[in-house]
Order: C-alpha cells, then structure tokens, then sequence
C-alpha cells in the first residue's frame, strides 16, 4: 500500500511516494522541515511595552509611506526623479549642562517611520517606493553609556524599511534612489502653533537640487487622516487615560494636593498601560484655579490643596508610542454636586451632546462650535446667569465671556494635530471663533476633541460687567455671588465615521454617573 502526499514550499509543488517503512522517517524529515520554516519566516515587528499594553505593528509606519508615496505621485509639479527626506528630532540637552530631557521622535520623521532614537533621517523615493532609514554612526563610548550598538541589519529589521545606511553615507545613497534626484524636504508653517518647521539639514545637501515647497502640505494632509491602525493607537491610548481619570475619581479628597492627583493618574497610565508619557502638561485644577485655560504650568504646579466642595477640573491625557489623548473631566472633590455646580455641568454636558449629535460628514466644524455656544447661552438664560434673546446674545458673541476658547481640535501624533487651517482656509476674527484650532468641514477618519466649557474668568467677566454693550445681558450680581467658581470642562475625544462619531473616551458624564461611581468606589465622598 502506497500513500500519496502532497508537500509544498514556496512556489514549488511536489509528490514523494511513502511506504509504510519510512513513514515515520519522512514525518521526522517534515518536522525538522516545517520548523526550519516557521523560524526563518520573519515575525512582524512591534512596538509594545509588555504583553498587558498594545502591539503596534510597525507596519502601520510602512503603511504611511505607502500613502505618501501615492499621494506625491498625484501632486502636480512632484518630478519623477523626487526623493522626500525626512529630518528626526535630536536630543535636547538643559540649557548649559549635560542633562537631556527624555527624547521624543519629531512628528512628522514619527508619522513615516516610527523611530525611536534621536539623529536619524528618512528617505522615500515616489517613483520606486524605496524608503531607506538614515542612523548615527555612534562612537564605541555609547556601548559603555547607553547600550549596545546595533548593527544597520537590526534597524532594517525592527522598523521595516528597504535599505538602513549611516547619516554619514546620506549624499551617496540619495544618489542611488533617483537619477539626479531632486530632494523634496520640509518647509511650512503649522497652522495651529504658528510655528515654522525646522529646515532640513545634512553633509552634501547643497549638492543636490532642493524643492521646499512640495512636501510639507502634502504630508500635513496626509496626517489629517487617521488609518484604522492608526485609529487603534489612539482609542489605546483612551481606554488608559479613562481608566486613569477614574482612577482620580477613586482617590479624590478634601486636603489633598492636587499634584497628589495628577501622580495618581501618571502612576496607572504608565504602570498598568505602559504609556511612559502624558500628551501635554497635566492640569489639575480645583476651585477658582479651574477658571486658568492651562493650568499646571510651572509657575502655577498643581500645588493647591482640594477644599471641601470644590468645582475641580481635571485635563489630562496619556500617550502610547507618540499617538495621545485629551480628557477632561470635572467634577465637585466631595463627590456631591451642589444645585449649582449641576446648572453649570449639566449645561456644558447638553452641549458637548449636542455636538456629538449633530457632527458628522459635511458639517463645518466652526458651525459645531457656535453650536455649543448657542446651546450654552440657553441653559445660563433658563438659570437667570445671562438675560435677553437668545439671537442677540449670538450677534453679540456673549457666549464667548464664558468659553473664550474653542471647541476642539485635531488630535494624533500631537496633541494640537496639524491641519486645521489648511491653505484657502482662514481663521475667524471674531470672539471665541478665533481661537478655535480646525476651520474645516469634518470628514471620515479625522479624530478631533470635543470640549466645551464654562468658566468664572475674572479677567473676562469684569470688562464685560463694565461694558454697557455687554453688561445688558448678564446677571451681575448672580456672576459676582460666583466669580471664584472656576470652571466645567467636558472633554471627549472622537472620530468621525460615515454617519456620526464614535467617542473613544469612556468615563461617568452625567452627574448621576459621576455621584453614583464615586459613592461606590470612593469612601471619602459625600453620600
């Protein structure tokens, strides 16, 4: 009796006749066999801080470039012969010591490559798609400082680029990707900080033709819009830092700092998951503190100590592999609204679901915010704060006394994402509107924060309570009983789908939520 089997390997089909005797060779031969295989076929390569955090597969990098090959090849006036070259970030070292603060890829060198050492360059060809990795030749001392030296076959490796060459070698292998390339390198300013890129420099770069103007808006764009694998870093990212504001919700007493809070939160995002960052400096504001935009800078660090009933605003957001979060939340340090601090949460609760309803494909986004002003301005007129028609408070812009900023921004890589104001879009001049981070009609696959507030601001109140134009509207003794009040933020963080959004944050919103999860979870709260 003879069996007949089939084996194949690669592209390659063929039949070995088995007898009965040398079955059990051939088994131990196919063995031996397929294990060679498996362990010759490379793993995909990912970023993960432990097996309790996410995999992020490399491949989302690689996919990016595939992108902005596509997109280059699209661009008018982009010649054939362009290669796009990518500076990262350097080290930062305390003014005049030899301390470095804790490196962190540039974005854009992020967003294409995802390298995690400093003094790197990247280089993608349009025409042939080639991207080819540039790395420091590093000194034998950096083995007995930082580590070992890895080869340029560990770097091909881990970050799944074609060709890995040293900085050094920058100006001989530019020439090989293109005949008499023409360097297309960054150039533009970003629209929401107002500040420039950095210029893009190398030995042997004034060799070679350099077009500054192609690259930046092309890929700006690209960021705009996030990959599903994208899309899966950042609701990561999230799911921690909710599960870090409820962490806060669980610890959050009278007599405690605030700072006390913030270490809460860095503690559970980086310990439980691996996000050794936050996205931007932690605001932990309690009381009057809540009415400071961006609290818990240096001069001002989170230092007060909580007071029983306390309005406190928490704005916080971790991030994992440079993809970040932003949520805010707010609520009293007792765990028990008083009637007030309902009036103003549930106001600013109605508007940031009033948003989330309403946004979608095709609606301009500065509509949204003038959206959620509207809404803000009949809630304060139905709790007697502000008074008159709702239309003429619009025409006069009174919502903007109470949530001076805007409603939202971009959000990935950076926390302020790029491509707000694009080229042909401008920002508004007038109250409120003219802070707001994206002029755009929302798309699919965008992520933006949605974060309306309410704050007591005496620097914007008092001119408006001495201005007749404006103090017509507003109840001034009611604001006066209430100027050290602070302020109500709600923060969410979305990404707008086919026919809506999807809110990535996850977090108790309404005030019964937040009552009944800390009077559970929390045994210092008010019951």
């Amino acid at each position: 009796v003879f069996m007949l089997t089939w084996f194949r390997c690669s592209r390659t089909c063929f039949k070995v006749a088995l007898s009965p005797c040398n079955k059990l060779h051939v088994n131990l031969q196919f063995a031996h066999f397929t294990t060679r295989l498996r362990n010759t076929m490379a793993e995909p390569s990912v970023y993960t801080m432990g097996d309790h955090t996410l995999s992020v597969p490399y491949a989302l990098f690689a996919k990016n470039r595939r992108r902005l090959v596509d997109a280059l090849r699209k661009t008018d006036g982009c010649p054939d012969n362009a290669v796009a070259v990518l500076q990262g970030g350097n080290e930062v070292i305390h003014h005049d010591t030899d301390h470095e603060d804790l490196f962190r890829q540039e974005s854009y060198m992020h967003w294409a490559f995802g390298v995690n050492e400093p003094g790197c360059y990247g280089a993608i060809a349009p025409g042939s798609g080639e991207s080819v990795l540039f790395v420091p030749r590093l000194p034998i001392e950096y083995a007995v400082w930082m580590g070992k030296i890895n080869g340029l076959d560990f770097f091909k490796k881990k970050y799944e680029v074609d060709r890995v060459a040293y900085v050094d070698e920058m100006k001989e292998i530019l020439n090989t990707m293109a005949a008499h390339p023409v360097l297309l390198t960054m150039m533009g300013v970003n629209s929401d900080s107002g500040s420039k890129s950095v210029e893009t420099k190398f030995d042997g770069l004034e060799t070679f033709t350099e077009n500054k103007t192609i690259l930046y808006p092309v890929i700006q764009e690209l960021r705009v819009f996030k990959t599903p694998e994208e899309i899966e870093v950042l609701r990561y990212a999230n799911k921690v830092s909710s599960k870090g504001h409820r962490e806060m919700m669980r610890r959050i007493k009278p007599g405690m700092k605030e700072y006390q809070l913030e270490s809460a939160f860095l503690s559970y995002c980086y310990a439980e998951g691996g996000c050794r960052h936050v996205s931007y400096t932690c605001i932990c504001a309690s009381g009057m503190n809540g009415a400071t935009l961006h609290y818990g800078h240096a001069a001002a660090p989170n230092d007060r100590t909580l007071q029983d009933g306390d309005m406190c605003l928490f704005d916080l957001g971790a991030e994992y592999f440079r993809y970040g979060s932003d949520i805010t939340c707010s609520y009293p340090a007792n765990g028990k609204f008083t009637d007030f601090q309902k009036i103003i949460y549930n106001a600013v609760l109605k508007s940031s679901r009033a948003v989330m309803a309403a946004g979608k494909p095709g609606v301009p986004w500065p509509a949204m915010h003038r959206l959620a002003d509207r809404v803000h301005c009949e809630e304060l007129v139905k709790a007697g704060i502000l008074k008159g028609d709702i239309d003429d408070l619009m025409k006069n812009f009174i919502g903007s006394l109470f949530m001076p900023h805007g409603l939202g921004h971009f959000l990935g890589i950076d926390t302020h994402d790029v491509g707000g104001y694009p080229k042909g879009i401008e920002r508004s001049k007038e109250p409120g509107l003219r802070s707001l981070r994206n002029g755009r009609i929302l798309e699919a696959n965008q992520c933006i924060t949605i974060e309306p507030g309410i704050y007591f601001i005496p620097a914007v109140l008092e001119p408006a309570l001495a201005d007749p134009e404006k103090s017509k509207f507003l109840n001034e003794d009611i604001i006066r009983k209430n100027m050290n009040f602070g302020g109500v933020r709600i923060e969410d963080n979305v990404i707008v789908t086919a026919d809506g959004m999807e809110n990535l944050t996850d977090v108790p919103r309404t005030v019964e939520e937040i009552e009944a999860f800390m009077q559970a979870e929390n045994p210092n709260c008010k019951k």
